[in-house]
């Protein structure tokens, strides 16, 4: 089995986690329809029960023993409450029922969740970790050296899309994949370390697109956009981008 292996057709992918096969997705953002209310004055039914469903229907497609999420569970900055943690809470009472664990790698929007979620499930340091051959980590802070020693390095933040224009001028926006080796100098002055003192496998870095459908994104391919993480594009020797129905984009300055 592969480390990573997005799954056809949706912004998730299975991981090889040890003796787990853990279902991964990114930027879940419960409660997002309440944030774009209060933000944007747009509103939106709640999709809640849909997001819900995708999760359960993904994880028996896949045969998952765990879900993890690799940041921003929760939409909101501040502890979460009222329907955003209604919406948790009956995705946490639906994993359990399923028997599957749940891990949150901490992210931007994942403040308080001990305090609201006591002991219902685990969450990574903000830097990450690595978890056997696989790092894990949100992607808003430069992630820890023992993240980065692992051959890959799983992130979300992003929420990566591309534009596509077709020959007569015509545009779309598509969820998006990157994958593509680190470049170490980066993070080796960032940890404050010499570059061969690192437990370094020059890691392939996969960023997960954002699993709601209704948060926006970078557009990795336009001009004048900036990526989210710290450590990008800085850290990244090179990386090509991917549409979920797994077509091969190229280099993602050049789509």
């Amino acid at each position: 089995m592969a480390l990573v292996e997005p799954v056809p057709g949706a912004p998730a992918a299975t991981l090889a986690l040890g003796d787990e096969r853990a279902l991964a997705i990114a930027d879940y953002h419960a409660g997002i329809e309440v944030g774009l209310r209060y933000e944007r004055g747009v509103e939106l039914d709640s999709n809640a029960g849909q997001r819900r469903e995708r999760v359960l229907s993904l994880l028996s497609q896949t045969d998952a023993d765990r879900l993890v999420v690799l940041g921003d569970l929760f939409h909101r900055i501040a502890e979460p409450d009222g329907a955003e943690a209604e919406e948790v809470r009956e995705l946490l009472d639906a994993l359990e029922a399923a028997d599957v664990p749940l891990t949150l790698a901490r992210g931007n929007h994942d403040g308080g969740v001990e305090e609201v979620f006591p002991d219902r499930f685990d969450v990574l340091p903000s830097d990450g970790i690595r978890t056997g051959d696989v790092g894990l980590v949100h992607g808003h802070t430069w992630p820890s050296e023992e993240a980065l020693s692992a051959p890959t390095l799983c992130m979300g933040h992003e929420h990566p899309t591309v534009r596509l224009t077709d020959d007569v001028g015509g545009s779309r926006v598509e969820r998006a994949w990157l994958r593509g080796p680190l470049a170490q100098e980066p993070f080796a002055e960032h940890l404050g370390i010499e570059a061969v003192g690192m437990a370094w496998s020059d890691p392939e870095l996969v960023v997960f697109p954002a699993f709601n459908l209704r948060s926006g994104g970078t557009w990795v391919n336009v001009e004048g956009q900036a990526f989210l993480a710290p450590f990008l594009p800085v850290g990244l020797a090179s990386a090509e981008a991917y549409l979920t129905d797994g077509t091969r984009l190229g280099p993602y300055q050049d789509v």
